[in-house]
């Protein structure tokens, strides 16, 4: 199957792929250079970062790279203006933000002359961010893993959206192997974006318990949590998963106020950076609904021959 041009504002990548910005910390410098060098895009997931740490991830990204990178930030973080400011000061190629919906970002990102790329699951959003100048859009559906916008799936929605605007639709959620590359590709999307398949490489940033946790992982393992930042997440059931909503311990007692708007049931940074870290039992691991696709731990590169 030949594979379509996939155009972001004055990006073109080799490749019609995006690698998902996972937060906390498994999408970082490393992981987003991979994918950028191979002829995708590679994004940095800021969430969780401090300023600092995010602009040297940037740097680092930049001097194993001359490909695309690009940043992902959850609307939902309270330092989401001030983690942009810094991505744009570093002359990031490409701007991305899910878990909520930021005005303000296009108005950013057409200043520095930046695309920006929002992640939506309705029509109504679709268009709204053609009209205040999205370059392009990730269709985002409930096969995702992480917080969901949506109960529909990426391929119902995806005509839908395709035929609602005129700007490029990348789909996203459950998109693991070259069958479910070809599938969306077939209903019209431009492009995609891959997360789990890629938390699951030698690159990523997340520690190889975890990554052992998303190759044993199957479809049983797989359930929905409600999220403190107000979104349902799919999530692989473990300890900590059983106990949300519980166990009153969860509770953070100080609150750093990481989040806009939080219903503080547990703090969700930590949860995934113990997850990142290898605390598999009391850590919370997102994934996607199709992870018993994912067979073992492989370098970018090979999976994206794979997926090619």
């Amino acid at each position: 199957m030949k594979l379509p041009e996939l155009r972001i504002g004055n990006l073109k990548p080799k490749i019609p792929i995006i690698q998902g910005g996972m937060a906390t910390r498994i999408s970082t410098s490393k992981l987003a250079a991979a994918v950028a060098t191979e002829g995708g895009i590679g994004l940095i997931a800021g969430s969780g970062m401090s300023p600092m740490e995010l602009r040297e991830e940037i740097r680092m990204a930049r001097s194993l790279s001359s490909g695309i990178i690009g940043v992902n930030i959850m609307f939902a973080v309270s330092n989401f203006a001030e983690l942009m400011s810094v991505a744009i000061e570093e002359k990031i190629d490409l701007l991305v933000a899910g878990a909520g919906f930021s005005r303000d970002m296009f108005g950013w990102g057409r200043e520095a002359g930046i695309p920006v790329v929002p992640i939506v699951s309705t029509v109504k959003l679709a268009k709204i961010s053609e009209k205040m100048g999205a370059s392009a859009i990730i269709v985002e559906g409930k096969e995702a893993g992480g917080h969901l916008g949506t109960d529909q799936s990426v391929r119902s929605l995806l005509p839908i959206i395709k035929n609602a605007v005129s700007i490029p639709v990348i789909a996203a959620g459950g998109i693991v192997d070259k069958d479910d590359l070809h599938e969306v590709l077939d209903l019209g999307a431009d492009g995609v974006q891959m997360g789990i398949r890629f938390a699951a490489s030698e690159e990523s940033n997340a520690d190889i318990k975890l990554k052992e946790v998303y190759v044993k992982a199957t479809n049983k393992d797989i359930i929905l949590i409600d999220s403190p930042v107000g979104l349902p997440g799919r999530a692989i059931r473990n300890a900590f998963t059983d106990r949300i909503g519980k166990d009153l311990s969860l509770v953070p007692m100080d609150c750093a106020g990481c989040l806009k708007g939080c219903a503080r049931s547990f703090c969700i940074l930590e949860a995934l950076r113990r997850a990142q870290e290898g605390d598999i039992e009391n850590g919370l691991i997102f994934s996607g609904e199709y992870i018993e696709k994912i067979k073992e731990i492989l370098p970018v590169k090979e999976i994206i021959r794979n997926l090619l």
